[in-house]
């Protein structure tokens, strides 16, 4: 393990369920349900231990046999997470006592027990204070300790959890696919997003690049379909992606998963154009 973590201490706003959508997205996932190991790391869990006991708590019922790491940089937090884990294995919480989660201190190097590689790492809200100049450089360290078939999930999401992106990237730090994750309930217009991109993204939300296309193209469906609401505001997004299908745009996935106000792409459909 490295003696001195790699990375900087996240903003530490964690909040309560703010993951949630990340969490169902991770439990989806082959990465998890196909591994032989499924050690799942949360990587830059912030302030609190939440987020990772609410991550247990949901792969636990896909995989019974899952292992949930917490890494931090910060060793106050580290601390503080190890005396929320007591108060869990007291049956002082809502959470299960035996909950297989653990804490340690670690960065983008991913210090592991035994050898052991991730079949899954979530970095979210990881990003966002570096240079994007400087996510190529994350990725590759941050991937180096998956296993084979593993994947990272590296986004940002707003600071209660309804608005939410990602891009899912493999064990040799290249990315296959971007998801937009939104609460369709009271949504204005799906290109809420924007200020919530991944760091890979989020500056090139600007005309002639593809993601700006994307959403441009997707509030523009949004609002062809806004007397749809009559019926709901989920009826309304499936009519937007729908429609953005019909227009060449790749979109993965089907209905179930666009009701959960889900759009996935694969990368090369948003990726940055060269500079």
């Amino acid at each position: 393990m490295a003696s001195s973590p790699l990375g900087r201490p996240t903003r530490g706003t964690t909040g309560t369920n703010r993951l949630r959508r990340n969490d169902r997205w991770i439990a989806a996932s082959h990465a998890l349900r196909r591994a032989s190991d499924p050690l799942v790391v949360d990587l830059g869990y912030g302030a609190s231990g939440v987020t990772a006991f609410e991550l247990a708590t949901r792969l636990v019922r896909v995989r019974d046999d899952v292992e949930v790491r917490g890494l931090e940089i910060d060793p106050a937090r580290v601390a503080t997470a190890d005396a929320q884990l007591a108060e869990v294995r007291a049956g002082r919480t809502p959470f299960a006592p035996d909950l297989p989660v653990s804490f340690a201190r670690g960065g983008f190097e991913v210090p592991l027990p035994d050898g052991r590689k991730a079949a899954v790492i979530r970095a979210m809200n990881v990003l966002r204070q570096y240079d994007e100049q400087d996510v190529p450089d994350a990725w590759s360290r941050m991937t180096s300790r998956l296993a084979s078939g593993g994947l990272l999930f590296e986004g940002t999401c707003d600071e209660i959890g309804r608005v939410s992106s990602w891009i899912d990237v493999d064990a040799h730090a290249v990315p296959l696919r971007f998801t937009i994750s939104l609460r369709l309930a009271d949504l204005d217009h799906p290109s809420i997003v924007a200020e919530r991109l991944p760091k890979a993204l989020i500056h090139r939300n600007v005309p002639g690049e593809r993601i700006h296309a994307l959403l441009v193209d997707l509030d523009r469906e949004w609002d062809r379909a806004a007397p749809l609401s009559t019926f709901g505001a989920t009826q309304r997004f499936l009519a937007a992606v729908t429609a953005l299908r019909e227009q060449r745009w790749p979109i993965l996935g089907g209905r179930s998963r666009w009701r959960l106000g889900e759009l996935t792409l694969p990368w090369e459909a948003v990726a940055p154009r060269s500079d």
